[in-house]
């Protein structure tokens, strides 16, 4: 079965073609891709300092239809040999998921073709399958991303349990606001990951919200005010030296991301004890931070538990990941995929509501 995968919840234009042959035998799944191409609009957001809704779904609106065509040029198919069409149907701006929704209903309508909405983050916690080296059922995911900063208990595609999630900010969410305080440009992750490997660990004294609470949940509000906290007491000194001023940032980013970093891991650690799991996957934008992957990996040698990661462009939003959780979606029964022609959009979405039977 050949897929077609659109992705247009955020501020990237994803299209992906996959073949579900290799999956069905047992080969790498990578090896199914057949075409994808992807547009992000970062650079036309950046000055803004953060995604604008409706100038997301109007680039969407301009890119999805010459990225179906590169990704078929790609794949050396025509839409004739496409047997179904997968779409994000949420979470997400309303508007752009509604560009990518009217584009996959519409286009399967043409041709005849089945479709099916997938949740974004699905997508995401399902990428590391696409990996080198691919985990075992059951896993933990840890999803970080702009949005979205989860702990799930995945027992197979469409088996998922929501085990903590963050009570306020996001992980990704907090590294952008940080990035704002330091004057860094939209995105903040890379910008705080790159400036914090030029940094000293330890010389600010910054929380690790919920470290000891107990539960699997997470908080990065209260890291992101200590942070400002700094700024405004650094600010207050005066201090006009350019290089203690970039000394000041890089460190205070190195307490940052330490901070962070280590209740993203304390909590994987805890989830992977309580379930049993000796698999962890680290999944969404946040999942490329160099930093994290480090200390995950550093847990996992110690602890005796193997982490996974989807391959590194395939971290952010991308056609890729909707065009496999859709294909993975497509063989099993009772799916959800439909003939209908309606627009059916779900900017908040549990994931775990999604649930296979």
């Amino acid at each position: 079965m050949i897929v077609l995968g659109i992705e247009t919840s955020c501020d990237e234009t994803g299209v992906a073609i996959y073949d579900t042959s290799p999956w069905e035998n047992r080969a790498p799944a990578h090896q199914g891709i057949l075409g994808q191409a992807l547009h992000s609009q970062i650079a036309m957001h950046r000055d803004y300092g953060g995604v604008v809704p409706e100038l997301a779904s109007r680039d969407h609106i301009r890119r999805v239809l010459p990225l179906l065509d590169d990704a078929l040029h790609e794949a050396g198919l025509k839409l004739k040999d496409i047997d179904a069409v997968a779409y994000t149907q949420g979470p997400g701006l309303a508007g752009a998921l509604l560009v990518g929704s009217a584009f996959a209903k519409s286009l399967a309508q043409g041709l005849n073709l089945p479709s099916i909405g997938v949740h974004h983050l699905e997508g995401h916690l399902l990428s590391p399958l696409l990996g080198v080296s691919v985990p075992e059922f059951p896993f933990i995911a840890l999803l970080v991303s702009g949005g979205h900063t989860q702990l799930m208990l995945v027992s197979g595609v469409g088996k998922y349990q929501l085990l903590g999630e963050t009570l306020d900010d996001a992980a990704g969410e907090a590294f952008d606001k940080t990035a704002k305080l330091l004057g860094l440009d939209y995105p903040g992750g890379a910008a705080i990951s790159k400036l914090a490997e030029k940094g000293q660990s330890g010389r600010f004294d910054l929380p690790k919200p919920m470290l000891h609470s107990g539960d699997l949940d997470f908080s990065f509000s209260g890291l992101k005010t200590a942070v400002l906290n700094q700024v405004k007491k650094f600010e207050a000194l005066g201090v006009t030296d350019a290089d203690e001023i970039a000394t000041f940032h890089a460190d205070l980013a190195r307490s940052f991301v330490d901070s962070l970093v280590a209740v993203l891991v304390s909590k994987s650690e805890k989830a992977l004890k309580q379930t049993g799991c000796k698999h962890l996957v680290l999944a969404g934008g946040v999942g490329a931070n160099l930093q994290l992957r480090s200390a995950l990996n550093a847990s996992a040698k110690k602890n005796r538990f193997e982490v996974h990661y989807p391959p590194v462009d395939l971290c952010t939003d991308n056609g890729v990941m909707i065009a496999f959780a859709g294909a993975l979606r497509m063989l099993a029964e009772n799916n959800g995929s439909t003939t209908s022609g309606a627009f059916d959009i779900k900017p908040r979405w549990d994931l775990a509501s999604n649930n296979l039977a």
